[in-house]
């Protein structure tokens, strides 16, 4: 069975460390960034069910690297893991895409379970293309 694959992304290299092994601990396939710019490296070069984003980062804030890492694959599971997040940022983190907001710090099994929850969504969105796809095939071919 496929482990579950979750990118981290936090500027805060520390953290980042503590909490990608808590979360390898209960069986995550985690990559870790520490900077948006590397956030979206990654999701060019891989597949990922979920992204756990933080919103304060210098040089290329959360909700930026947000609206970036959508525009790279619109699908994708971006989770706000903030300690500094506003009404108005996660407001705004939601219009663009977000789809949780949990605040530092954050129970890890609840993490797990929303991570896990995200590679569901993403199999089905997958399932639903994949079967889009041959119902088109099927029509062009006249079957």
């Amino acid at each position: 069975m496929a482990t579950d694959r979750v990118l981290l992304v936090d500027d805060e290299k520390e953290f980042v460390e503590v909490l990608a092994e808590r979360m390898r601990s209960r069986g995550l396939d985690v990559t870790c960034a520490t900077s948006g710019r590397e956030a979206i490296s990654a999701v060019e070069e891989e597949t990922f069910d979920a992204v756990l984003l933080d919103l304060a980062m210098p040089d290329l804030d959360g909700l930026e690297t947000l609206r970036r890492l959508h525009e790279i694959q619109p699908e994708l599971q971006v989770m706000i893991l903030s300690g500094r997040a506003t009404v108005k940022t996660a407001v705004e983190a939601i219009r663009r895409g977000a789809t949780d907001i949990f605040e530092k710090p954050t129970d890890v099994e609840t993490l797990v379970e929303r991570i896990r929850s995200a590679r569901a969504t993403r199999i089905a969105h997958e399932d639903d293309v994949a079967e889009e796809h041959i119902e088109e095939i099927l029509r062009k071919r006249g079957w």
